[in-house]
């Protein structure tokens, strides 16, 4: 089945269960016209976080990797009443763009971007979170699936993006940064005994490629 399926089938479900959304819309083509990668969540997969938060009652989410805010939208309509999002961006090129977007959605009460390498800024989010998203530079998986889990609680959930990356994770001899990185995080998800983990497949618009969602047990 060619890839050309795939989006023919991402655009139906998108226009008949997802529907359209002017801010969502509106945060795209903002994204597009300040030249950020087109990498941003699919609308069925931003929806699939929506219903995560919503289904963990979330009051405390945290998302790395902001990029133009389209997820972040997302997320944040997701939060139960009084909740508050943190979305950590390396670039204050795409913060901007995100801020901007955020705001149009009426959602900037809620949100807050904090701007530089996560490693770097992740020490300083407070816990307990609910609920944490993970779409940034995939060598750092690892590291960031550890700072997520420390700062999670039982029954938190812990969604990591791109992980089959077009089938290249069962490469055991691949040198591509990418790659390795989701080996590695794989690798930490099967030996970490606090968290029951699986991770699907998934094809569309945005290819073919997968997520890991993560329970944590204790």
């Amino acid at each position: 089945m060619s890839s050309r399926v795939w989006s023919d089938v991402d655009r139906y479900i998108t226009e008949t269960l997802v529907q359209p959304d002017a801010a969502l819309e509106a945060a795209l083509a903002a994204s597009d016209a300040a030249g950020l990668p087109q990498i941003s969540v699919s609308p069925p997969h931003g929806k699939f976080l929506w219903l995560l938060a919503r289904l963990a009652n979330a009051r405390r989410i945290l998302e790395v990797g902001t990029l133009g805010g389209y997820s972040t939208i997302w997320l944040a309509r997701g939060l139960a009443s009084g909740g508050r999002l943190i979305s950590l961006e390396a670039l204050e090129k795409h913060a901007a763009v995100a801020r901007a977007n955020i705001e149009r959605a009426g959602l900037a009460a809620m949100v807050e971007i904090r701007v530089g390498q996560a490693l770097d800024t992740l020490p300083r989010v407070e816990g307990p979170i609910d609920l944490a998203f993970i779409d940034a530079d995939k060598q750092n998986n690892a590291e960031y699936f550890r700072w997520a889990l420390k700062l999670s609680r039982p029954g938190s959930l812990i969604v990591v993006d791109n992980v089959v990356r077009e089938g290249k994770v069962i490469d055991a001899h691949s040198r591509e940064a990418s790659v390795l990185g989701v080996r590695r995080l794989n690798d930490l998800l099967a030996a970490e005994k606090r968290v029951s983990t699986t991770a699907i497949q998934t094809v569309g618009i945005k290819g073919y490629d997968g997520f890991a969602v993560a329970l944590v047990l204790a």
